[in-house]
């Protein structure tokens, strides 16, 4: 809203500043803001009317200068203005509701959730890993289970036959 209102007052070089003034007291709500936008709509006035009254044909005369220079000369003020206590309107709205806002939980780091309606998350239990085969002498035991390796494959080769055999 803050760009709206800043480009719709610079585009027509100051003769519509004093919608930000007017958004600026709405959301305020402050006595200054109320005075200023009224002083704003003023100059505005007037220099529409100096502008208006003007005589010249193709350029501005004196009261034309005139009205014109207020125009411009009322929009880096007004600009001004409205941005920075906009601002500073919306900062303290922040700062007075953050002891409202939902804190982080503090034993959830911040790449977990905390629990969703005050129940834990489920998590998966990692498994443990497998213990470490018992060291085996190398001459002795490598045969035997060599072999039954073997008699294992065997089995399945001949259920397999079977079954192949069989369908």
């Amino acid at each position: 809203m803050r760009v709206l209102f800043v480009v719709l007052a610079a585009l027509t070089c100051g003769l519509l500043a004093w919608a930000a003034m007017l958004r600026l007291a709405l959301v305020t709500r402050a006595v200054r803001d109320w005075v200023l936008f009224v002083a704003v709509v003023a100059l505005d006035v007037l220099a529409v009317v100096l502008i208006g009254v003007d005589k010249g044909d193709e350029e501005f005369t004196g009261p034309g200068n005139t009205g014109m220079t207020i125009l411009v000369a009322t929009l880096v003020p007004v600009i001004a203005y409205y941005l920075t206590m906009d601002i500073r309107h919306h900062a303290r709205l922040a700062r007075a509701q953050a002891p409202y806002q939902q804190t982080q939980f503090p034993a959830y780091p911040a790449q977990q959730s905390p629990p969703a309606y005050g129940y834990p998350t489920q998590s998966t239990p990692v498994p443990a890993p497998a213990p470490a085969p018992p060291s085996t002498p190398p001459g002795r035991q490598a045969p035997a289970r060599i072999d039954q390796v073997r008699a294992e494959l065997d089995e399945l080769s001949d259920y397999l036959r079977k079954q192949e055999g069989g369908s």
